[in-house]
């Protein structure tokens, strides 16, 4: 490509890797040229010769729709500041370490962890190895960057709306081990606390899941009498609740309630219309990607913690008790 454009492979190689010091002219004629030529960089030969790889290591749930939304935003801030990621996935037969090593092992330079649940000082050993962002959990006296929502005012501000509609029979259908699925639960029960309804309180087993939500549901459907509403730890199981209280020929909202949690893709489908709470994804996706960028290039060493607030998603699953 050099001899066709008559400069030094020196200047070649500076345009195709985006160094300043080449002309807008010569630019042009590098990247026509290139174009002609149907080139494309070898990234490979290329972090090699930087030893920089510039990639930011996610691992990911593939069974979690908020967790592709993350990934979608997290694409958009990383490409923004000269970033690409590398994805590592969560499957029934696939845990987090090895998803982590795959991750180290393509040169992630950070690891954005998507809902982590290694114990705390498995993560603080980890960011001994790369800069480590855990998005969506609380870590206590993290020794990490921690970028999350406060889950239990979410789960508060769910509370708060339904007794203002008239409800007081209100079901939580749990999320199962694990710090998030904790501190929503507790903000079930704190909020259930703050309006005198500590006789209502009623946890339920669940997890993530639609079938988890399809299970509670049924168990409340062959009990004496249904809640006025029901609350899950995510929209994937009120997805589940609602199907089987449609199988039942329960309506919804109109002889219960039903909300869910994170506001993913599926909650707004029209078919589903769901109440629930926002995480706010795109921002929760930007300050991971800053924290990564301060780690890596503006030698931050501390590490920081962003909670944000979770807000209130009203839709079509919730009106007040018949």
């Amino acid at each position: 490509m050099a001899a066709r454009v008559g400069l030094s492979t020196a200047s070649v190689s500076l345009v195709l890797r985006g160094v300043s010091g080449p002309s807008e002219r010569t630019r042009q004629r590098v990247l026509k040229a290139a174009a002609d030529l149907g080139y494309q960089v070898d990234r490979t030969a290329s972090t090699l010769a930087s030893r920089r790889s510039r990639l930011l290591g996610v691992m990911v749930d593939v069974h979690r729709p908020f967790h592709a939304e993350l990934v979608e935003h997290l694409h958009t801030a990383a490409e923004a500041v000269g970033y690409d990621l590398v994805l590592s996935t969560l499957t029934r037969t696939r845990d987090e370490q090895t998803a982590v090593e795959t991750l180290l092992a393509f040169r992630s330079e950070a690891l954005i962890l998507l809902g982590p649940t290694m114990p705390a000082d498995a993560l603080a050993a980890l960011d001994n190895k790369a800069p480590v962002i855990a998005v969506g959990r609380r870590i206590a006296d993290a020794a990490l960057d921690v970028v999350r929502t406060a889950d239990d005012d979410g789960v508060g501000q769910i509370i708060d709306h339904l007794v203002g509609l008239g409800h007081r029979s209100i079901t939580y259908v749990d999320g199962g081990k694990g710090v998030i699925a904790t501190d929503r639960r507790r903000g079930y029960r704190t909020a259930m606390r703050r309006h005198g309804l500590d006789d209502h309180v009623r946890v339920l087993h669940g997890d993530h899941t639609e079938a988890a939500g399809e299970r509670a549901a049924r168990k409340l459907l062959d009990g004496e009498r249904l809640p006025t509403a029901i609350v899950t730890y995510n929209d994937q199981s009120a997805i589940g609740v609602l199907a089987a209280l449609a199988r039942a020929g329960v309506s919804v909202p109109g002889q219960v309630s039903v909300v869910g949690y994170d506001d993913d893709t599926l909650s707004r489908l029209s078919c589903f219309n769901l109440t629930t709470v926002s995480q706010s994804a795109r921002e929760q996706a930007q300050h991971a990607v800053t924290a990564a960028v301060e780690r890596l290039d503006q030698d931050r060493t501390e590490p920081r913690e962003v909670v944000l607030t979770p807000r209130l998603v009203l839709r079509g699953t919730t009106a007040e008790p018949a």
